[in-house]
């Protein structure tokens, strides 16, 4: 395969990832053995690369043209859980080479409601983009999104480093700075119904965007275990639920993420938002809507969904 100057640039950043995470990645079940040969190595690493960086072009695409028409190829359901992280994280690369920038984290499928949803039973994790971080008063534009969908959040916004596995409770609380409401946006779209753990990764657990709400609350004044969370659409009570049904309450979420990154190589940076999961399921909102979360001891925070050409 030829390569070009770009593309071997990509490969070898893919490399450097995919050995860091050589010692734990599993392949369905069964741990990844390095191979004997120096070029058998790479050229199984560059058929590896190939495939999962077709899907991340799918997954770009996708989101940018909004578009999940026609067939996945390669399957999605035929890649690894780590090879999903390293298709998100190509997914990163090309959206922050059109200017974006990455400002926290997403944890999903951290409550019963989301995983009986979706037909999962574990938690992923997905990267925040701005400029898709609003502020409390925007205006949504609901043609924006595909199957446009909404999850109420806890925003915290993190005020120290984290790294490590199993972080004391305490030291998790003291590394929040603040705790806000927050509207999590979604372009509710799989190409395989019901979705695999593996494309819900890719996709970045089908996050499009976040709301934050203007009042910020100390993480001391808070239980994380049971605030209440509600949604309403245009005034009437959609669903409601406790916190202590996101993983038995976000503090742990906030812990799985943190897991997660160290596990990958990675950490929770200074000044990164997380949301770190819904007690609810997703709620569908359609155009000309008034949508209200209110999560107790934190917030409401309302937004319209307003349908623009």
């Amino acid at each position: 395969m030829m390569l070009t100057h770009e593309s071997s640039i990509k490969q070898t950043r893919f490399i450097s990832r995919i050995l860091r995470a050589f010692a734990v990645a599993t392949v369905k079940g069964t741990v990844w053995e390095p191979l004997d040969e120096g070029l058998a190595v790479g050229s199984h690493w560059s058929a590896v690369f190939e495939k999962l960086d077709l899907l991340a072009n799918k997954f770009t695409q996708a989101f940018y043209e909004r578009n999940w028409s026609g067939e996945l190829e390669p399957p999605v359901s035929d890649i690894s859980i780590a090879e999903a992280y390293t298709v998100q994280d190509l997914v990163a690369e090309r959206r922050v080479q059109r200017g974006e920038e990455v400002v926290g984290y997403k944890v999903g499928c951290t409550s019963e409601a989301i995983r009986s949803q979706f037909g999962l039973s574990e938690s992923i994790s997905g990267r925040l983009f701005s400029p898709h971080v609003y502020g409390e008063g925007a205006e949504v534009n609901w043609k924006n999104y595909v199957n446009c969908a909404i999850e109420p959040e806890m925003v915290f916004t993190i005020g120290v480093d984290l790294y490590g596995r199993n972080l004391p409770h305490d030291q998790l609380i003291d590394s929040i700075e603040c705790v806000s409401a927050g509207i999590e946006l979604h372009n509710f779209r799989f190409w395989f119904a019901p979705p695999t753990s593996q494309e819900l990764i890719c996709s970045g657990g089908i996050h499009a965007g976040l709301i934050v709400g203007d009042n910020k609350v100390s993480p001391k004044q808070l239980s994380f275990e049971h605030e209440l969370f509600s949604v309403r659409k245009n005034g009437e009570l959609i669903t409601e639920a406790s916190a202590s049904e996101i993983m038995g309450g976000p503090i742990h979420s906030l812990r799985w993420l943190v897991d997660s990154l160290t596990s990958r190589g990675s950490c929770l940076k200074k000044g990164s938002l997380v949301i770190p999961g819904s007690p609810v399921g997703l709620t569908c909102i359609d155009q000309d809507t008034e949508v209200s979360v209110e999560i107790a001891g934190v917030g409401v925070l309302v937004s319209h969904f307003k349908d623009r050409a």
